[in-house]
């Protein structure tokens, strides 16, 4: 009896492979037949899960997404089963720096990606991420949930502080990548930045779930 084959467990497999061949080469150059390889699979069989290379890109970019979700998960549980809003901003935000192998590939790859859905007609067609802003409201609506609870800023704008703190962490990210600046600097200049806007009547207020010394490290 022929072995059932599990279709999304092959197309993972190939996925996995664009990830592990393209932080070691840029997205720019790697070819299908390169995935091929990486995989152990035959460029047929690549070519017949995704027809073209767009395709084959975009699948790896929800992979890659689907393995940071993963990635912040476990930072969370790591923290407590309530880790409160800054504890959750500070998992977030601190999981896509690149600190270690696996951070370092998923910032230098999302960087990638943006950079060719800018140029790639193929690519540009079609929508970079499925919704754009779902980081931007997840921490304005962690920040205005902290300000209602006393252990915010009630005069900070929510979505502003949002928007900062997604940019400076990107920022920050291609900083670590070029040796501009070590994970430690980052992660205190980012710490500044939420006892700046964690604080209620002018004082830093740890949330429920955060630890006493905010360590959640890569």
């Amino acid at each position: 009896m022929p072995k059932r084959v599990d279709h999304e467990e092959r197309r993972t497999q190939i996925a996995e492979a664009l990830i592990q061949v393209a932080g070691r080469r840029g997205l720019h150059a790697v070819g299908m037949r390169d995935v091929a390889a990486e995989a152990g699979v035959s460029l047929r069989l690549v070519q017949y899960y995704f027809e073209t290379k767009e395709k084959l890109l975009f699948y790896g970019l929800q992979h890659l997404t689907d393995r940071f979700t993963a990635r912040v998960g476990a930072r969370l549980a790591a923290v407590g089963p309530d880790p409160g809003p800054r504890a959750t901003i500070e998992a977030l935000l601190l999981a896509s720096l690149p600190t270690d192998p696996e951070s370092r590939t998923f910032h230098l790859l999302y960087s990638s990606y943006s950079i060719l859905s800018a140029t790639d007609g193929a690519l540009a067609a079609q929508p970079f991420i499925d919704n754009p802003d779902a980081a931007e409201n997840a921490l304005t609506g962690l920040i205005e949930g902290a300000q209602a609870a006393g252990l915010a800023d009630p005069g900070a704008d929510a979505r502003t502080e949002a928007i900062s703190l997604l940019a400076m962490t990107a920022t920050m990210g291609t900083s670590i990548l070029v040796a501009q600046r070590t994970p430690e600097s980052a992660n205190a200049v980012l710490r500044h930045h939420l006892d700046r806007i964690f604080t209620a009547s002018g004082h830093t207020a740890p949330d429920a779930g955060q630890r006493k010394d905010a360590n959640i490290c890569p």
